[in-house]
């Protein structure tokens, strides 16, 4: 399927690794520009290396970056300053750590709000009228299945997402789809990320299980029996900034094998 998005550009978060790169990579081969951006210099640098390697010659997508941390309003200041015009953002931070609530403080949460609700805002303000100016936008916040089925440990994920998640629900319904605009929610469940491999190490620190036993049980707990691929989670993403997805609107997608147990 041509996807129809050829020749547009993408502002891609979190995209050195994980969930964002995979988001980067399905927008690249379907031949849409993109700028990526993540903290790290050196892990950037080489994703985007790889990216110009595997797709440029063949997509004639170009691939700029910027080693920036977007939460910040220097940061976002710089990745603006190379391009200012995009059709396409994907917003996407790395989740706050694990933890029991009574151990945050209000630095905490102010710095969880900070990345996973008031940046995405802050990004969606950026461009969103650039977007409906000229008849075409797609914004994607990677954000978490926990807004659907909070996590016991992730409370600081779990409030700040659920924010976004209301204000998107709000700002999406303002008459920007009918200017060919919208805005929706990826929520990944377990994929076969850092941050997993992260949270299966907390636990087996505090539970005195292997690593590997953790993450055959929640294997076991999801329906396809297995973690899920950022490649799988791109072309999904890819799909949500195609042509063809423009009366998805304002929804939160789940991506997640089946592990959500509700109907709704």
């Amino acid at each position: 399927m041509d996807l129809g998005i050829t020749g547009k550009w993408a502002l891609v978060c979190g995209a050195s690794k994980g969930l964002g790169l995979g988001c980067a990579q399905a927008l690249v081969q379907e031949g849409v520009n993109v700028l990526i951006v993540a903290r790290g210099a050196e892990q950037l640098t080489a994703s985007a290396a790889k990216l110009i390697a595997d797709y440029e010659g063949t997509t004639r997508a170009s691939v700029l970056f910027c080693a920036q941390d977007i939460t910040t309003e220097a940061g976002r200041a710089a990745v603006f300053a190379m391009r200012s015009e995009f059709d396409i953002v994907v917003t996407n931070a790395g989740g706050p750590p694990p933890g029991d609530f009574r151990d945050w403080d209000r630095d905490a949460w102010i710095k969880a709000v900070d990345a996973n609700m008031l940046t995405p805002i802050e990004l969606i303000k950026a461009t969103v009228d650039g977007m409906a100016e000229r008849g075409f936008g797609r914004i994607v916040n990677i954000t978490s299945s926990s807004v659907k089925a909070p996590i016991d440990v992730l409370g600081l994920s779990n409030g700040a997402r659920s924010g976004l998640t209301g204000f998107v629900a709000g700002v999406a319904r303002t008459g920007l789809a009918a200017k060919g605009v919208t805005i929706n929610n990826l929520l990944p469940g377990v994929f076969d990320t850092d941050r997993i491999k992260t949270m299966l190490q907390v636990s087996s620190k505090k539970t005195g299980q292997s690593v590997e036993d953790l993450a055959d049980a929640r294997r076991q707990n999801i329906p396809a029996r297995r973690f899920g691929t950022p490649q799988e989670f791109g072309s999904i993403c890819a799909f949500l900034c195609s042509q063809q997805a423009g009366y998805i609107n304002g929804q939160n997608v789940l991506a997640d094998g089946g592990a959500y147990p509700g109907t709704y």
